[in-house]
């Protein structure tokens, strides 16, 4: 089963939380998810997964009435912005579970444990068509 596990970061605390690691800091974040990545990679579990920069990098697309795009800077949405995510193949959502609280056990600031909130969203792998319509 499928599932993607996704690191959100409270948009309006983004400039505050990035400017508070050091470079000691930001080196354990990252040992910390090279080897999360190389696990996963190893256990045959990895599907894909990318950190991602922040809001400064984003952009929101809507169609317009006429179709074509309308872009703005930044998030669409207040609240979090998506940090980083995994797709992982996995037996089960135990084991989604495991990966998302080691995830969640990167360390932060003073190499401390974030204990962020993660989130495990199962991929549904059945085609539209296979789904019951409403009535």
């Amino acid at each position: 089963m499928k599932y993607m596990i996704q690191m959100n970061v409270p948009l309006a605390e983004w400039g505050a939380i990035m400017s508070s690691y050091s470079k000691d800091d930001m080196e354990a974040m990252f040992a910390h998810m090279n080897a999360l990545n190389e696990d996963l990679t190893s256990n045959g579990e990895w599907v894909e997964g990318q950190g991602l920069g922040g809001p400064s990098r984003v952009k929101t697309v809507r169609a317009g009435s006429d179709g074509r795009p309308q872009v703005t800077e930044g998030p669409g949405q207040g609240g979090h912005i998506l940090a980083g995510y995994w797709v992982v193949d996995v037996k089960s959502e135990g084991r989604a579970l495991e990966i998302a609280a080691r995830a969640s056990a990167c360390p932060g600031p003073g190499g401390v444990p974030g204990n962020d909130p993660v989130e495990v969203h199962p991929i549904d792998e059945h085609p539209i068509d296979e789904h019951p319509t409403e009535a």
